[in-house]
């Protein structure tokens, strides 16, 4: 019985990390409204290694249409310049000596559908994590019964798995239609 739970388990936290990687995915898709997160994959050279933004400088929203970013050190204002310059934010940064600010510019329609889109591709990747981990938990279940489990054990597992991945898919639908929602609000 313990090889049986063992496999749900594992199964539902394959699970968990697909919806986990769906959400920091979308977190970095640009709605429209200022986000931190957009920022998550720039990085800046520090003293001859590549670091995040984050490590240099302080990031902040201080309203919904801008991002400021404040550096530790005053020297590393242009080198982060010419980081979001060359990052694929698509966002010409805005550069005061003192302070560096990010104006997110409004949505067009074209745009607003281009991220749906991307998004719906990003759940899909999830599902497909989610299908995965399935069929997996189904196979390990298969060679517990031909290993000597109970085929009713068996059936329970996969049944179980069943539920576990049906409950996870709708999980993911939720995720998307919140970040729909968010994107196509204007």
């Amino acid at each position: 019985m313990s090889a049986i739970k063992t496999v749900t388990e594992s199964a539902e936290a394959k699970m968990i990390q697909s919806l986990a990687h769906l959400e920091e995915s979308l977190s970095r898709i640009r709605a429209g409204k200022a986000n931190v997160h957009i920022l998550d994959n720039v990085k800046v050279q520090y003293y001859g290694s590549m670091v995040p933004l984050s490590n240099v400088a302080t990031v902040s929203t201080p309203d919904a249409k801008t991002i400021t970013i404040l550096a530790w050190e005053k020297n590393m204002m242009k080198v982060i310049e010419k980081a979001i310059l060359d990052s694929d934010v698509g966002i010409t940064p805005e550069n005061n000596g003192e302070i560096i600010r990010l104006g997110i510019p409004p949505l067009t329609e074209e745009r607003r559908k281009q991220l749906v889109k991307q998004s719906k591709a990003e759940a899909e990747n999830s599902k497909i994590g989610v299908r995965n981990a399935r069929r997996d938990a189904i196979e390990a279940s298969k060679k517990a019964v031909k290993g000597g489990v109970s085929e009713d054990e068996g059936k329970e597992t996969e049944e179980a798995v069943q539920k576990i991945h049906d409950k996870y898919l709708k999980k993911v639908d939720e995720v998307l239609a919140a970040k729909e929602k968010e994107i196509m609000t204007v």
